[in-house]
């Protein structure tokens, strides 16, 4: 997605898109699909028409992995994050990598959506449950029907290594009682496959390459509404979720500019622009978007952020150990 001019070289060697850094005064990073982060830069540049903004997308592994380098060298280039994760902000938080801001737009949020120090803010609420493609035989309605002998070879799902969302999904179901890890076991001996990201699922179960898939809600909720011959449930267990926070860097140099941004996604106005793109807003009072079911009907699990950051080391290790390191 986006790069500042003078990293355009290097950064295009890695596949990022970029586009002029000429007038640009604020430098995001983010793990949006490509045409989400355009949609929320361009919104917050039509409410702020003085600040230009620059960002780099890329999974949030990589993309944290890239910042992370950064801030080793001494330099780090963004200003503003908006990842997948609360478990990813809470290590840059212990590590004293973000920047506090009590924003005021938080009084429209319920209080397990923020860092009570205003170090990040959830934006939206990205569920992961089933997909599937209308022609297979199973129609699942609950995770577990995912090991059975129906689905034997038909499973595919996003790696942790490659995906922030899969590793708080892993993590969530892994703390549920009736599945677990002896659950992740089972789909490896079914056959289910783990590697990629989120995309590559929806590619493969769109597809027919595979009938049934883990993936975060919208990508299959926008491809059915295109036509495409998938399903998305919320199996009756419940589902993890991601909520996509926004954070401002402590070493920003756009001190202003960086507040300015992170009011605009909490804000009404900016929520409306996640809501068009087909996300759960996290501000309360707000719609759900088409073809998706009411929010107070969605039974999300809990995740401790703070022990979840604990555990992760742990997880990819025993997760690695099932479905190897793809």
């Amino acid at each position: 997605m986006k790069t500042l001019l003078s990293a355009f070289t290097a950064l295009a060697a890695f596949g990022f898109m970029a586009v002029s850094a000429n007038a640009a005064n604020l430098v995001l990073y983010t793990s949006q699909p490509n045409e989400d982060a355009q949609a929320t830069v361009d919104g917050f540049m039509a409410a702020n028409p003085d600040i230009k903004v620059d960002w780099v997308r890329d999974g949030t592994p990589k993309i944290m992995a890239k910042l992370m380098a950064e801030i080793e060298a001494g330099n780090p280039a963004a200003d503003v994050l908006l990842i997948a994760d609360t478990v990813t902000m809470e290590r840059m938080k212990q590590a004293n990598h973000l920047l506090a801001y009590k924003s005021p737009e938080a009084a429209n949020y319920d209080a397990a959506l923020y860092d009570a120090d205003g170090a990040y803010y959830s934006t939206k609420l990205i569920t992961t449950g089933i997909m599937y493609n209308t022609a297979a035989a199973m129609k699942p309605t609950k995770w577990a029907d995912l090991a059975k002998p129906e689905a034997k070879g038909l499973v595919t799902m996003p790696s942790p290594l490659t995906s922030g969302a899969a590793l708080i999904h892993a993590q969530t179901l892994a703390g549920v009682s009736s599945l677990g890890w002896d659950y992740y076991k089972a789909l490896q001996a079914n056959g289910a496959i783990a590697a990629g990201a989120n995309g590559g699922v929806l590619k493969a179960v769109a597809s027919g390459e595979k009938a049934y898939g883990m993936v975060v809600d919208f990508m299959p909720i926008r491809e059915k509404a295109k036509g495409a011959p998938v399903e998305f449930i919320f199996p009756e267990e419940g589902v993890s979720a991601v909520t996509e926070p926004v954070a401002i860097l402590s070493t920003t140099k756009n001190e202003e500019a960086a507040k300015k941004f992170v009011d605009y996604v909490l804000s009404e106005k900016g929520q409306e622009g996640f809501l068009k793109l087909g996300y759960i807003p996290a501000r309360n009072g707000m719609p759900v978007p088409e073809g998706f079911p009411a929010r107070d009907t969605i039974k999300v699990l809990p995740i401790d952020p703070a022990a979840a950051l604990k555990a992760t080391d742990a997880d990819l290790k025993t997760f690695s150990g099932i479905f190897g390191t793809n």
